[in-house]
């Protein structure tokens, strides 16, 4: 049964918090399900036709679900269809400290890559079992700490990894790439304090969307850049910025193409297993 708590769709116009942005406001659904593992969404990826998507948990667990939407595209549901906990190299479920799944990438040819904090790593994982297939050491000299490892994680067309820290100790924040089984630094992004990456993805047209966040004494902020890269040069725009509470703790970023042709956003909030935080899907359609 498709679960369905709240919906709301906007066709014309964007609303207040992100009208300095070129997006519209699409799509707001709070998404319920009563399972004890159900939670915790911090990545997903969406199939190239938006009806389904893979999610990952904080808590260890990655799962797919099938997306409802109607004759407009507006998102009406969601539906849980695959569900495994995550598995290490041997094929035991991962213990707490090393199960702490932030980014999900998948690339051209279907591989699933999952970056984890704590114990930092990340993994090319099974969809069927959860099964860690081969690990990926960090790149040497990567300033990540306990809880602030590489939540944004990426894929490009050539299936190259990106992944960014959440943290970083000075005003830019380290693109690191991961090619023929080697890191490098792809270029570095101006950081804009306070806010911390926590989602990423590219485009069709190989743009970086760059998913942020802070926490304030009202609530959670939100802001989206779009981010060209030429080299190690880079340039980006603000889409999106809210004001406190305006959203809940959203860390979860997919981009995809619509059949009408147009730039799709979905953002997933991490609920955190709190009765007072919600999962949150939220949908925008870029507009420039």
């Amino acid at each position: 049964m498709l679960q369905i708590l709240f919906a709301l769709g906007f066709a014309s116009a964007a609303l207040a918090a992100g009208a300095n942005g070129p997006i519209v406001h699409h799509t707001q659904l709070d998404w319920d399900n009563d399972t004890p593992w159900f939670g915790g969404l911090s990545g997903v990826e969406m199939r190239a036709d938006g009806k389904q998507m893979t999610v990952i948990s904080d808590r260890g667990r990655i799962m797919v679900a099938d997306l409802a939407r109607d004759a407009l595209g507006t998102l009406t549901g969601l539906e849980v269809i695959h569900s495994v906990a995550l598995r290490d190299q041997k094929g035991a479920v991962m213990d707490k400290p090393h199960a702490d799944a932030e980014g999900l990438a998948i690339a051209p040819d279907g591989s699933i890559f999952i970056s984890y904090e704590g114990q930092h790593r990340i993994a090319r994982t099974n969809l069927a079992d959860g099964t860690t297939e081969q690990i990926i050491a960090p790149p040497q000299g990567a300033l990540l700490r306990e809880n602030a490892g590489f939540e944004a994680l990426a894929v490009d067309a050539e299936g190259s990894l990106y992944a960014l820290p959440e943290d970083t100790r000075s005003n830019q924040i380290p693109l690191y790439k991961y090619q023929n089984d080697a890191w490098s630094i792809a270029a570095y992004l101006e950081k804009d304090s306070p806010f911390v990456p926590v989602g990423a993805d590219f485009d069709d047209e190989g743009r970086l969307y760059l998913l942020e966040r802070t926490v304030t004494p009202l609530g959670f902020r939100t802001r989206l850049r779009r981010i060209e890269l030429a080299g190690d040069q880079t340039s980006a725009v603000t889409l999106l910025q809210t004001l406190p509470a305006r959203y809940d703790n959203l860390e979860a970023l997919t981009v995809w193409r619509d059949g009408a042709g147009r730039t799709r956003v979905t953002m997933i909030s991490d609920d955190n297993f709190l009765s007072v935080q919600q999962t949150q899907v939220i949908e925008l359609t870029i507009t420039q």
